[in-house]
């Protein structure tokens, strides 16, 4: 019998990439989007984003599903929540099943991308969103997992693969839930490596990824100065910076419900979330008796003054902002450094402030209240509109006077504005609308879902398909 060598030969080379290939694919398997450096992971996002292209809508609407089943689980979404409070030690467990919840349940996925269509004599042009490609995303440590978990769905809905920098205090959740996501969607058939990161996050590995050309665009959840570099990098960029939320009440406000709400929006996640209420500006005729009401609800109230001035060293740092070890931690944890025990049923801290005072001035994100005495609701308005220093963020009022209301909205001007409700109201936790964690205020796009993410592309046929 006559042996082809050319042919063996060939056959030979085609077993060992055959086993190469297999190789690669398990070592890409294991790794589940997580990768050793910040250019492997962006050339995986950008090959992975090429073979998106070729899904078809009903694809990317199951992809998008399988990230809310994946986070719904029950074990997965106990085990995030927990580990985010434990590895941060920030916030509350219960808060963050409801946080991480409201992520996968209420984030907006292909529905949000609608079509234009113009028809006439000339034909048919339609605009639709289209993917900008890879994404490079920076999440904080205050919201780690609900910012991958809405980002992930409106990012991947639109078309595009994203790389993820989070922050290093929240690293082995967030790899924790990358990975969760990426086997769950591997296991449906999707492209691998849609959602990538780095084994060490940190400043330089963002630097990496804000550099590299195969990065679109960038989305920024976190404070001032990291939305300011993305802003800065020449690319499309979504800036969701930092807020000062005020919370008006006036004396036409159903006090003793404006005071729960207030308290319950305060407290939430022990005010991590930006939209959380961070200082109350109340007339002056309810002010005690909405201060009695927020006691029954769970505040506690700090009338000394040198106690004030004592918490105020223990939780502000000597540049003026608020000292991270307190940040996203209880009442009852802050109330023990000043040498005062309370249980479990105390909230929030509250005090009566100058207007001046950093409490007031400064985004403290930890549930300490100040409340600023005023004559009338115009001043509390215009107190409202200084406090929040134009982030253009979230406000709440507490009113029935319709033209007060209205008043504050359009003064304002926030992203958010939540009328007689608690701040939380504002992203869909009792409250009509969709839910996100990334919300643009710096680069206008708000509440940011699916179209945030996408380009608008028209697409023109001449002379055809009118039918009118």
């Amino acid at each position: 019998m006559n042996i082809d060598v050319n042919m063996v030969e060939a056959l030979v080379k085609k077993v060992i990439n055959s086993v190469n290939e297999n190789a690669s694919s398990l070592n890409e398997d294991y790794s589940y989007g997580i990768f050793e450096n910040m250019d492997d992971a962006a050339e995986a996002a950008a090959v992975a984003q090429r073979k998106y292209l070729g899904c078809s809508m009903s694809e990317r609407a199951k992809y998008v599903q399988v990230i809310r089943d994946v986070v719904l689980k029950k074990e997965n979404l106990e085990l995030i929540s927990q580990m985010a409070v434990e590895e941060t030690g920030m916030g509350k467990y219960e808060h963050k099943l409801v946080k991480n919840s409201l992520a996968a349940t209420k984030s907006p996925g292909i529905e949000d991308l609608t079509t234009e269509a113009m028809t006439g004599d000339d034909g048919l042009t339609i605009v639709e969103y289209s993917p900008f490609g890879v994404i490079g995303a920076i999440a904080p440590t205050t919201n780690p997992t609900e910012t991958i978990i809405c980002n992930s769905i409106g990012m991947l809905a639109a078309g595009n693969s994203v790389i993820f920098s989070p922050h290093p205090r929240a690293k082995n959740v967030s790899l924790t839930l990358i990975k969760m996501i990426n086997k769950g969607l591997e296991e449906a058939g999707a492209p691998r490596n849609l959602i990538v990161t780095v084994k060490e996050p940190s400043i330089e590995n963002t630097n990496k990824m804000m550099e590299n050309p195969k990065v679109r665009m960038l989305v920024a959840t976190g404070g001032p100065a990291i939305v300011k570099t993305v802003l800065s990098s020449g690319k499309k960029a979504i800036g969701a910076g930092a807020g000062n939320p005020p919370v008006v009440v006036d004396e036409t406000a159903d006090i003793e419900k404006a005071a729960s709400d207030i308290i319950a929006g305060c407290s939430f996640d022990n005010n991590l979330p930006c939209i959380a209420e961070k200082e109350v500006i109340a007339v002056d005729s309810i002010a005690d008796y909405l201060i009695f009401n927020m006691k029954k609800s769970g505040a506690y109230e700090v009338k000394d003054s040198a106690l004030i001035r004592q918490l105020e060293g223990l939780v502000i740092n000597e540049n003026g902002g608020p000292k991270t070890s307190f940040v996203g931690k209880s009442a009852q944890y802050i109330l023990s450094y000043v040498g005062i025990q309370v249980g479990p049923e105390i909230k929030v801290i509250i005090m009566e402030t100058p207007r001046e005072h950093p409490f007031v001035q400064t985004e403290l994100m930890m549930p300490i209240l100040p409340v600023v005495r005023v004559n009338d609701v115009d001043e509390a308005i215009e107190l409202a509109i200084q406090a929040e220093h134009g982030n253009r963020h979230t406000a709440m009022m507490h009113s029935r006077n319709v033209d007060k209301l209205t008043k504050m909205a359009k003064l304002i001007q926030t992203t958010i504005f939540v009328k007689n409700g608690p701040s939380y109201a504002g992203i869909g936790v009792g409250g009509e609308g969709y839910t996100t964690f990334t919300i643009a205020g710096p680069t206008g796009e708000g509440l940011t879902s699916a179209k945030s993410f996408a380009r608008k592309r028209r697409c023109v046929l001449v002379g055809g398909l009118d039918v009118r």
